[in-house]
């Protein structure tokens, strides 16, 4: 994933829910609890957790019970010192404080809880990529120090695949063609992250390392679900079994084990909150990630220039919050304006303001007539008018028609590239125009020589094809004074 072009745009919901999902969040509210409970008799280890005797007791105050009730209490206190809920009063002591992000979760505003759950969860993905328990004691000697060497674990490699996932999740999150707000199977995550995207049918020992870091998420994503960053169905116990050799369910024959549900290898959602946190940690890393309602304040060329390389969807929704700020006719007007221009960047400006202009409605028709000689323009105006039913709409020149259908073929490339609907469009104008491409090259526009030869990569009829390759030569001919 690159960092140098924008992310696909996401719809956050309000701060203010937002807000409310992180004082839920199981594991930032054990960590509150915690915070208000500690008094003066608490005691730290110099490590800042919690002594051992002391865990029990914090564990009751959590209503927490069973073999892990300790753990869960520690890992609660732990968030509740790295947030600054609690400080370290005496460090020689081991006495703490309630400390000042304490009255942010009730007096603060809905960011500064935020910012108190964004720290929280830094902790959680920094647990995350740490090795289980298991595998700790296994790698430890005889002196009581763990060895690395015998982990086979390298603390980078493990937080960057782990930040890897999260980042195919929020893309897949946020794409109009992803699954949206629905639910991603584990192993699609795994694969993306291991097998080659030039691979057809994976080899046994890719297959074998999505195996491997499934397990690995699988246990990843446990810990994740309770800071509310995800919402997660686990891997079902019965294939860890299945893995292990233990096939004796298996002679049952109950039926009760479907190995084509996809859903028994992990499902895991990322939640509102979950999009919001992530947005925040790509944006840190230097990524570009807009939400929708972000150009809503800014003028008409920033929304145009701004959701060019937006999907439809998201695209009709900033516009919408863009107009609903605005009276419809000044609107239009300011939209006609920023649409003008001979830059690479102008046709798909012009397609944008189009797509706007429809929303708009009839109040924008005094705007668009005033634009009719406008040579940038004056073909989309004519377009609209007439589509909306408009009396008296001039009829176009011959020049001006080609003009726009280049402007438009321009924007379509900008917009989608070499799409299945711009092949289309470009067989329908070669079919219905006889003579089309002796009078393109000589259309007066900066894209004329490039959609010309986007005409010949698309076209399957190779004399088609030719001819259109053809006309582009002439055309850069002519813009180059030939």
């Amino acid at each position: 994933m690159s960092d140098s072009s924008p992310l696909p745009p996401v719809r956050l919901t309000s701060a203010a829910e937002l807000a409310r999902d992180a004082l839920s969040a199981p594991l930032l509210a054990r960590a509150a609890r915690l915070a208000r409970w500690a008094g003066p008799d608490t005691r730290v280890d110099a490590g800042g957790g919690l002594v051992e005797e002391q865990l029990p007791a914090a564990a009751e105050v959590l209503g927490l019970t069973g073999d892990d009730a300790a753990a869960y209490a520690s890992e609660a206190w732990r968030v509740a010192v790295d947030t600054g809920l609690v400080e370290i009063a005496d460090e020689g002591a081991g006495t703490v404080a309630a400390g000042e992000e304490l009255a942010q979760l009730t007096g603060g505003s809905p960011h500064d809880v935020l910012a108190v759950w964004q720290t929280a969860l830094e902790t959680v993905l920094a647990d995350a990529s740490v090795p289980d328990l298991d595998d700790l004691v296994d790698a430890m000697d005889e002196g009581g120090e763990v060895d690395l060497s015998r982990l086979d674990w390298d603390p980078e490699a493990e937080a960057e695949f782990l930040d890897g996932v999260l980042g195919n999740l929020y893309l897949l999150t946020a794409n109009e063609d992803g699954p949206g707000e629905g639910p991603v199977p584990l192993p699609a995550l795994a694969a993306s992250m291991i097998v080659p995207g030039d691979m057809g049918e994976p080899t046994n020992d890719v297959l074998e390392q999505v195996s491997d870091a499934m397990m690995r998420l699988d246990d990843q994503f446990r810990l994740l679900e309770p800071i509310g960053l995800v919402e997660y169905q686990p891997v079902d116990e019965a294939l860890m079994t299945e893995a292990d050799g233990d096939d004796s369910g298996d002679d049952a024959g109950d039926g009760a084990i479907d190995e084509t549900d996809v859903s028994r290898y992990g499902m895991v959602r990322l939640t509102p909150l979950g999009l919001y946190g992530l947005r925040a940690r790509l944006m840190e890393a230097g990524f570009q990630a807009p939400a929708v309602g972000e150009l809503a304040d800014k003028g008409a060329d920033a929304l145009l220039d701004g959701t060019a390389g937006y999907g439809p969807t998201a695209a009709r929704a900033e516009t919408e919050q863009w107009l609903a700020r605005r009276e419809p006719l000044a609107a239009a007007r300011e939209l006609l304006a920023a649409a003008r221009g001979s830059d690479s960047g102008a046709p798909l400006r012009r397609l944008r303001c189009q797509q706007a202009l429809s929303l708009v409605g009839l109040p924008a028709q005094a705007a668009l007539r005033e634009v009719l000689d406008d040579p940038e323009l004056g073909g989309l105006a004519r377009v609209w008018l007439t589509e909306h039913g408009a009396a008296d709409v001039p009829a176009p020149s011959q020049d001006l028609v080609f003009w726009l259908t280049i402007d438009t073929l321009a924007a379509q490339l900008a917009a989608e590239g070499n799409s299945e609907e711009l092949q289309a469009l470009v067989e329908g104008l070669a079919a219905q125009h006889d003579g089309f491409f002796a009078a393109a090259w000589r259309v007066v526009h900066p894209a004329t020589a490039d959609v010309l030869e986007a005409m010949g990569r698309l076209h399957p009829d190779k004399k088609v094809a030719k001819e259109a390759r053809k006309a582009a030569f002439k055309a850069r001919s002519l813009s180059n004074g030939g």
